[in-house]
């Protein structure tokens, strides 16, 4: 290859080189994250929320977490849910629950776009599900602590998406009904 070819073969893959390339990404499950794709596009990618996603599609909330947004989603990860008590995943997905499990998984959706900067100590944010969650704030980590005093570690935050953002988490929360 010719040093010319070889310079216009580089050129045209740099002018063909998808969007996402240039993007800055966060890596969650072995996945990048892309700013550009909303929450589905991405956590469908990541091998730490697989409960999560497939959570979210027997509750009928892929449409909404598609949706121009802007959300924060609190994502808790497939070890967040192994430590629910045996069993309770497989029947929270069954469709006789799907009422139960749509408010457990948008207790954990606050409307906008709170980056963890925002997320002050003693802050309430109002869930899409209509209870509150509590923000902590201690040793540089920032928690959440639910309507029945669990508390979940992000342990991965500022993940964004199109229509918002994410903050990984290590606890599944819990409203209070």
């Amino acid at each position: 290859l010719s040093a010319a070819a070889f310079g216009a073969l580089a050129l045209t893959a740099t002018i063909i080189a998808p969007v996402d390339a240039q993007e800055k990404t966060v890596m969650v499950g072995g996945a990048a994250m892309f700013p550009s794709r909303n929450i589905i596009q991405n956590a469908v990618n990541s091998r730490d929320h697989t409960t999560l996603v497939a959570a979210v599609k027997a509750a009928g909330l892929v449409d909404t977490l598609e949706g121009k947004g802007p959300f924060t989603v609190f994502a808790p990860t497939n070890a967040a849910f192994g430590k629910l008590p045996a069993g309770t995943v497989d029947t929270l997905v069954k469709p006789e629950n799907k009422a139960t499990l749509t408010k457990i998984l948008t207790y954990h959706v606050v409307p906008g776009k709170l980056e963890a900067s925002g997320l002050t100590d003693g802050k309430k944010l109002k869930t899409v599900e209509g209870e509150e969650l509590t923000v902590r704030k201690a040793d540089g980590k920032v928690m959440i602590v639910d309507a029945k005093g669990g508390t979940s570690t992000v342990t991965i935050p500022n993940v964004n998406q199109s229509n918002g953002v994410i903050h990984v988490i290590d606890t599944v929360l819990m409203p209070a009904s």
